[in-house]
C-alpha cells in the first residue's frame, strides 16, 4: 500500500510499504482522510518518535475493512475515528488515571505506523463509531479536538471568566469554540497572521489583534490560553494573566524553548501555571460534541491535499499557511 514514511530527520517521502495486518483485537482502517499537526513536524525535526523511519499521522478516520479474530464490537464497513494513544495501563502514571502520561509513551502515527497512509491499524478500543450525519472525511478533526477537550479539564473553566487565546491556527480556533460554549464572558485572540484573525473573528471572537496591547485590558485575563508553542507568546502571555487567575500551555513547543517567571507575581497573586498534555478520557466527548455541531468542518479545514503529496502538505503547514490540513490517500 501507499503510504507517507519520515525516513530520517528532515526527509519525508511517499513509497509502497506492506499492508497492515491486525492482531486477534485489533482492526484494520481504510483511512478516509489524515490530519497534519505539529506533532508531525516534531518528528520530522527528530524529537517524539522514538526511532525512524515510521508512517506519521495520528489524526484519521475511516472505514473498517478487517478484523482480528476476537473484535465484536465494529464491523466490517463501520465508519470510525480513531484515538491514536496507546497506553500500558500497569505503570504508576495508568494506575493513577493519568493515562496520558503513560511511562511506555506510545501512540499510533508516533511510535507505531499511522494514519497518513492508505490502510491503518489500531486496537478496537481507539475506535469510536460515527453516526450517519458526520462525514467520515472531516472526523479527522475529532482528535485534535479531543485535545481541546482534555485542556478545558484542566481549566476547569468557571462561568463569566474571561479568556485570551494566543493563536488562530485549528488548535486556538478550537479553544475559542470550547470557551464560547463554557460560558465565557468575552473571548480574545492574538495573532500575528491576518488571515486566521479574520477566521476567528467569522467564528465570533469578542476582539482581535495582532498584539495583546491593542486590546487594551491592563487588569489581564481570567484564562490565558497559549496554542502557538512560541517563547515570545508564552512570555507574552505570563504576563496577561489577572490576579487569581490561570495560564495554561496548550501549544506544543520544541524542548529547547525556554521563558522567564516571576515567582513573586505569581505568588502574591495566586495564578496558576498549567498544562495539557494529548488526550486523557476526552476522545468520546469530543466525537460526541463533534457529532452535535460543535465545529464546522468547512471553516476548519482549508486544504484537502492528496496524500501523493503529503511532503508538500508538511512545508505548507510548517509555513503556517492555511488551517487545518487534511490528507486523503
Amino acid at each position: 500500500m501507499k503510504a507517507a514514511v519520515i525516513e530520517s530527520v528532515g526527509r519525508a517521502v511517499v513509497t509502497e510499504v506492506p499492508d497492515p495486518t491486525p492482531g486477534p483485537r485489533e482492526v484494520v482502517v481504510e483511512v478516509a482522510a489524515c490530519g497534519l499537526c505539529g506533532t508531525d513536524l516534531h518528528i520530522l525535526q527528530g524529537e517524539f518518535a522514538p526511532k525512524l523511519p515510521i508512517v506519521p499521522g495520528h489524526e484519521f478516520a475511516g472505514t473498517v475493512v478487517g478484523t482480528g479474530t476476537r473484535v465484536t464490537e465494529v464491523a466490517v464497513g463501520d465508519r470510525v475515528a480513531v484515538d491514536p494513544n496507546l497506553h500500558c495501563h500497569e505503570c504508576r502514571y495508568c494506575r493513577t488515571g493519568h493515562n496520558n502520561l503513560c511511562e511506555r509513551y506510545a501512540a499510533i502515527g508516533v511510535t507505531t505506523a499511522g494514519g497518513a497512509a492508505r490502510y491503518a491499524v489500531a486496537p478496537v478500543a481507539n475506535c469510536v463509531k460515527l453516526p450517519e450525519h458526520v462525514r467520515t472525511e472531516d472526523a479527522a478533526l475529532i482528535e485534535p479536538l479531543s485535545c481541546a477537550v482534555r485542556g478545558y479539564d484542566v481549566l476547569r473553566s468557571r462561568l463569566g471568566a474571561h479568556v485570551l487565546v494566543y493563536g488562530s491556527g485549528t488548535m486556538g480556533l478550537m479553544m475559542l469554540e470550547l470557551a464560547k460554549r463554557t460560558g465565557a464572558a468575552r473571548v480574545d485572540v492574538v495573532d500575528r497572521n491576518p488571515g486566521r484573525l479574520e477566521t476567528a473573528r467569522r467564528l465570533g471572537v469578542t476582539a482581535s489583534a495582532a498584539n495583546a496591547d491593542e486590546l487594551d485590558r491592563p487588569q489581564g485575563w481570567d484564562l490565558v490560553i497559549d496554542a502557538t508553542g512560541n517563547a515570545a507568546a508564552i512570555q507574552d502571555g505570563l504576563g496577561r494573566v489577572a490576579k487569581a487567575g490561570t495560564f495554561l500551555q496548550f501549544g506544543v513547543s520544541d524542548s529547547a524553548t525556554r521563558v522567564t517567571i516571576d515567582p513573586y507575581r505569581i505568588y502574591n497573586q495566586e495564578i496558576t501555571i498549567t498544562g495539557s498534555m494529548a488526550v486523557l478520557h476526552s476522545f468520546e466527548r469530543a466525537a460526541e460534541l463533534f457529532a452535535n455541531g460543535v465545529l464546522d468542518p468547512d471553516v476548519f479545514i482549508s486544504d484537502r491535499i492528496p496524500l501523493e503529496r503529503y511532503p508538500q502538505a508538511l512545508e505548507q503547514f510548517a509555513a503556517g499557511v492555511g488551517r487545518k490540513i487534511l490528507v486523503v490517500p
